[in-house]
């Protein structure tokens, strides 16, 4: 693996697809819920309970794709094949998601699993061999750093683009810029670094490790980080779930939605340089950690919150924004930092990269499994104004995360000296 820190030109054509994978993801996690409650009235708990299913099968295939990945991965051209594939796939299921052909409460349920479970599939292959090609180019504390941040900085912007096509443009328009971005992402990264060729990845080794599932449960620093990262996605799921309805009913400014969410995805673009000097200086964990301690300080400020208080819940969009440069940073460069240390590197980031993914989207199917069907418990519906249900929606969208997150400060403390962690 070299360790020549590869210049930001070749860094941002790999960064560059991951534009689209997160442009799809906000549409898919935050816009879909609100929009088959609001547009057809279906009930929360019932969407809850069809989106954590949906999300759940979808999960516990990623593992079996980051094997795969590992095949695809010692022959990159074969990987570049898959991801054109990929692109032609997610796009036709996330125009199905949002184009039901179907009516009434049942059939729209259905078609509403259905499309998702494709679109997921679709949308898992992208992200995982993705992930997988970025870790597999390893390298420094510096250069894994400059990759996720190329990634997830391209990310970002995908996010605040999907946010105002959704939020303005509505699916149709959103459905199209997603097949251009994909296509041309796929693109840039066939012409960026690519992992070396490894035609030993398909033979069998003698350990009877090659593509071993269970590989990384193996690996001590890999589950405390993998633990980690999933209580902290908990508390980062269930206000991504929950912000539209919070917009909407608690400060009753639906207008302001784009722009809300807007800012809290530009903070965090605008923070993400600042936080790659941060892990290269304090290191990963303990940047981390510090964005924990930021964001629980910042977001806090969301239970105080009343009716038409825009200007205040924007402050907090754009500092809680700022702390999300931390997420998007620090996680990615530890995974790859415990791959390399664990000995793994060239032959397993595939399978890593799968559970990782399975973790990222077993957080968002809790948000969605547990967060909608309590809010409904709780006596809230979407459009609601009497005081309790304003109330349960504020604990759910504001207290819940902040709980969450002081969880993951102690665990990311606790954790902050272990070597792979450096």
């Amino acid at each position: 693996m070299s360790q020549a820190v590869l210049p930001h030109a070749a860094c941002a054509r790999y960064g560059l697809l991951g534009l689209p994978l997160a442009f799809v993801a906000m549409p898919l996690y935050v816009v879909l819920p609100a929009h088959y409650g609001q547009t057809w009235g279906v009930p929360l708990g019932l969407l809850g309970a069809v989106l954590l299913g949906a999300r759940l099968a979808d999960a516990f295939v990623d593992p079996l794709i980051g094997r795969w990945a590992d095949r695809l991965l010692g022959q990159p051209q074969q990987a570049v094949r898959a991801l054109w594939a990929m692109a032609v796939a997610l796009s036709l299921g996330f125009a199905a998601v949002f184009f039901p052909q179907a009516s009434g409460q049942a059939a729209l349920l259905w078609w509403c699993g259905v499309t998702m479970v494709f679109t997921f599939l679709a949308y898992s292959l992208g992200s995982v061999l993705y992930l997988a090609w970025g870790s597999r180019l390893g390298g420094s504390v510096g250069q894994r750093a400059r990759l996720v941040a190329w990634r997830e900085g391209f990310g970002l912007l995908g996010v605040v683009l999907a946010n105002v096509l959704a939020v303005q443009a509505g699916p149709g328009w959103t459905a199209l810029a997603l097949l251009v971005s994909l296509l041309i992402g796929v693109a840039a990264i066939m012409q960026g670094p690519r992992p070396p060729a490894n035609e030993e990845a398909e033979r069998p080794r003698p350990d009877g490790h090659e593509h071993d599932l269970r590989l990384p449960w193996r690996v001590d620093a890999f589950r405390k980080l993998l633990g980690l990262f999933l209580l902290n996605g908990i508390a980062s799921a269930i206000p991504a779930t929950l912000v539209l309805f919070f917009i909407q009913d608690r400060l009753q400014a639906q207008a302001w939605a784009a722009a809300c969410l807007g800012l809290y995805f530009l903070m965090a673009a605008f923070s993400v340089p600042w936080w790659v000097r941060t892990v290269s200086r304090l290191g990963p964990m303990r940047a981390w950690s510090l964005g924990m301690a930021l964001s629980v300080m910042s977001f806090v400020g969301v239970l105080l919150l009343e009716a038409g208080d825009v200007w205040v819940f924007l402050l907090i969009c754009a500092c809680s924004g700022w702390a999300l440069g931390a997420d998007l940073t620090a996680p990615g460069t530890l995974l790859t930092g415990v791959v390399q240390q664990a000995g793994h590197a060239a032959q397993a980031e595939g399978v890593y990269a799968g559970w990782w993914q399975w973790a990222t989207k077993l957080n968002l199917a809790l948000a969605a499994g547990l967060a909608l069907p309590a809010l409904q418990w709780l006596g809230y519906a979407p459009g609601a104004r009497d005081a309790q249900a304003l109330l349960a929606l504020t604990l759910v969208y504001g207290a819940l995360p902040c709980l969450f997150k002081l969880l993951s400060l102690a665990w990311c403390w606790r954790w902050r000296n272990l070597t792979a962690f450096a």
